[in-house]
């Protein structure tokens, strides 16, 4: 489900310098006393102290580029504008992005840098710029972003995330991110314990996907398709149902609307230890998807239903 409009501007052109003032100064406060996610580990990042992630006062990017295998209202024909940036808050033991969520792998970049990026890929065309696991990296991307615009940035900002996210970053990002795109991985915290290494991610993801409902909304595309504002949760299905799916599409409907966009990912494959977990280690199959469609139907959530889910793995 998503609403139809063909002109609207991103948040972040339309905040006055007081506010991104203040924004700065939140920034500041946060890299100095990390909270930027739900580990807090509260260390001086801006002195160069690193979180338990691996982040530090370094931005690290990974790779970035047009991207083509998003959900159509992001890709679009012009593709996503994606940057991964290195480490993340998370443990997944199926990582398929683990050479630089968990190895580390990517380069240190500075704020001018990020901002440069962020145009080269306006420039190619890109329909959004996509920012792949940036929770730990919130307080440079608010600089960056500002020095952007006056680069002549004006494109949406795609915040995509695992949704383990600190409600200190979320509000940093406010009038910043246009759409986000936030993982539902779990509801059995026994699960997120053991495959990604965080009890509480279910209730710190259900948490975090209301404050991104809140500030954005329904999802919003312009005349021809492309995601211009609004929410798209993403749920990847595990096998055995380890996801805990049913539980995750009664919150939706329950909590936030039954007219969410969800985009069902099927595309799970054994990646960095997943071998490690019988459980984990094959793909899922094809009843396990049609299950998890009828309590898509079920829950009142098939109305938003994005059938055209990203073929790429992440």
């Amino acid at each position: 489900m998503c609403v139809m409009k063909r002109a609207i501007t991103p948040g972040y052109l339309g905040l006055s310098d007081n506010e991104w003032k203040g924004k700065f100064e939140a920034a500041r406060r946060l890299l100095s006393d990390c909270r930027c996610c739900p580990r807090e580990c509260r260390v001086n990042r801006s002195e160069g102290q690193k979180g338990s992630c691996g982040a530090g006062s370094d931005l690290v990017i990974a790779a970035a580029d047009a991207h083509f295998g998003e959900e159509p209202p992001i890709s679009g024909s012009k593709g996503s504008g994606t940057i991964f940036f290195t480490y993340c808050p998370m443990d997944c033991v199926y990582c398929q992005n683990y050479p630089f969520s968990q190895l580390g792998q990517g380069r240190a970049r500075s704020i001018k840098d990020l901002a440069s990026i962020i145009l080269s890929l306006q420039e190619k065309g890109c329909h959004n710029i996509n920012l792949v696991t940036p929770t730990h990296f919130v307080p440079q991307i608010i600089f960056s972003v500002r020095e952007a615009m006056d680069m002549g940035f004006k494109i949406p900002i795609l915040y995509n995330t695992s949704s383990f996210d600190s409600m200190e970053a979320l509000s940093l990002m406010e009038d910043i991110a246009d759409i986000y795109l936030a993982d539902m991985r779990y509801s059995d915290p026994n699960n997120s314990a053991r495959y990604s290494g965080q009890r509480d991610y279910p209730q710190i993801s259900r948490t975090a996907i209301k404050e991104m409902y809140r500030q954005v909304g329904i999802l919003e595309m312009d005349g021809d398709g492309i995601a211009r504002r609004g929410l798209i949760i993403r749920h990847l299905l595990l096998p055995e149902r380890i996801a805990g799916s049913r539980e995750i599409f009664r919150f939706i409907a329950k909590e936030l609307s039954k007219k969410v966009s969800i985009s069902l990912m099927s595309q799970y494959y054994p990646a960095y230890q997943a071998s490690n977990y019988p459980e984990l280690n094959r793909t899922i199959h094809s009843q396990e998807y049609n299950e998890a469609l009828s309590w898509l139907e079920e829950s009142g959530l098939i109305e938003g239903w994005i059938q055209d889910s990203p073929i790429s793995p992440r």
